[in-house]
């Protein structure tokens, strides 16, 4: 069962996103919260997963990421915004958020995602992330950090734009034929050539380098 934590100070998402994933069976809202209530909460309820408010008035969301962050044992953390491109959005990934889910996602796509989330996955759509970049172009990764994706093997490219697609090591390994402990070693490979330390920070870059639309090209073509 997975245990997770909705945090947000609009009682009706809250109470929606409870309603929503409680209706799968292998998912448990074992709690809600507001942003000052985050931190106590988490500690006492030890969830898999966390969902939390990027933009709330009594906490910074972004601070309540740190706090989190910074627990001995960290939940996984996906974000949740209204809009695609928002601002605060690249600073929550970079600052270990796990992903990030926007507020209209389907009601029959979201207890998937949290299944992502808790198998180690990215949630963070190519549509969802190209809106950010061009949001953002100031605060893109800088060329020197793009320029490290060359550095990748052919059989890592294909292992980092499924990491960017959200599959966990076993979805992965599963989709390109290869063990889960293969994977493993893959994405050990990736962040390190990468020098990046987690899966998003690997998946934003991905995303920068182009290596997405070139993905999709190739799916494309191949139908």
């Amino acid at each position: 069962m997975i245990r997770a934590v909705v945090v947000d100070d609009e009682a009706l998402v809250r109470s929606g996103l409870r309603f929503i994933l409680n209706a799968a069976d292998d998912i448990e809202v074992v709690a809600t919260a507001v942003g000052a209530e985050a931190i106590d909460t988490v500690r006492q309820e030890r969830p898999d997963v966390v969902l939390l408010d990027i933009r709330m008035p009594d906490v910074d969301g972004l601070t309540v990421l740190r706090q989190l962050r910074a627990l001995p044992e960290p939940p996984v953390v996906a974000m949740l915004t209204t809009f695609d491109a928002d601002e605060y959005i690249l600073t929550a990934l970079r600052s270990g958020a796990a992903g990030f889910l926007l507020k209209d996602t389907e009601p029959d796509q979201l207890a998937q995602l949290v299944r992502t989330l808790a198998a180690g996955g990215v949630v963070m759509s190519p549509k969802a992330s190209r809106a950010v970049w061009r949001s953002h172009p100031g605060a893109a990764i800088d060329d020197e950090d793009v320029t490290r994706v060359g550095l990748l093997t052919e059989r890592e490219c294909e292992v980092l734009v499924l990491i960017a697609e959200g599959l966990s090591n076993a979805d992965i390994g599963a989709r390109i034929h290869l063990s889960a402990g293969t994977v493993k070693d893959h994405v050990s490979a990736i962040l390190t050539k990468l020098r990046v330390g987690s899966r998003v920070q690997a998946a934003l870059l991905a995303q920068r380098a182009g290596l997405l639309d070139e993905g999709q090209r190739r799916s494309e073509s191949g139908r």
